[in-house]
């Protein structure tokens, strides 16, 4: 076991408990954010990259069994580690702002049916997508740690998804909200 493989799967874990008490809150006032794949049914196909992330990571934090050449770090170094660290600590802080700032907005997937009001403050305000730039420093993080190659190309067919559900966000978006999102686009990044 080492602590940075443990404390940086309590980092993801945060993650995912952050997001079901946001899910619970909304749920209060009748709101439904699990709209993940009524879209498009092509978006199941992130879950296996965050399994092999998951189980990657475990297995190289507790010895689980995983063939060894796909675990081999590709350095020796703790330095890495620590800095991986705290880029996964400021990305949970910056998704629980981002989270919070998200109001009645937040949906995992494209809600087609009720979309909530366009956010364009706080977070939003310096990316339109600040949740996926936090997902994209966290995982930059978790690389740094678990430094593997099944970690490298799950983060990296990773990163590819996210930038194509960006992309199919945007396209809604600019048809639900028009001038008011083209103006948006205009004024802050995509990305940072």
């Amino acid at each position: 076991m080492n602590i940075q493989g443990i404390v940086s799967l309590c980092l993801f874990a945060l993650l995912i408990v952050l997001v079901l008490i946001r899910m619970t809150m909304l749920r209060k006032r009748g709101i439904r954010i699990i709209v993940f794949g009524q879209t498009d049914k092509s978006d199941f196909l992130l879950m296996p990259p965050v399994f092999a992330i998951v189980y990657t990571a475990a297995a190289n934090t507790f010895a689980l069994p995983m063939w060894s050449v796909l675990i081999c770090p590709f350095w020796s170094s703790m330095i890495p580690g620590w800095v991986g660290l705290l880029l996964c600590a400021a990305a949970v802080c910056g998704f629980a702002v981002t989270l919070a700032g998200f109001g009645d907005s937040f949906r995992v997937g494209i809600d087609e049916s009720k979309p909530a009001e366009l956010i364009t403050s706080g977070m939003f305000s310096i990316s339109r997508n600040p949740i996926y730039v936090c997902l994209l420093l966290f995982l930059s993080g978790f690389f740094l740690i678990h430094c593997n190659i099944v970690i490298a190309v799950a983060v990296l067919l990773f990163v590819l998804a996210i930038h194509r559900q960006i992309l199919r966000e945007e396209e809604f978006l600019l048809s639900h909200y028009g001038a008011e999102y083209q103006e948006y686009c205009g004024k802050v990044r995509r990305y940072l």
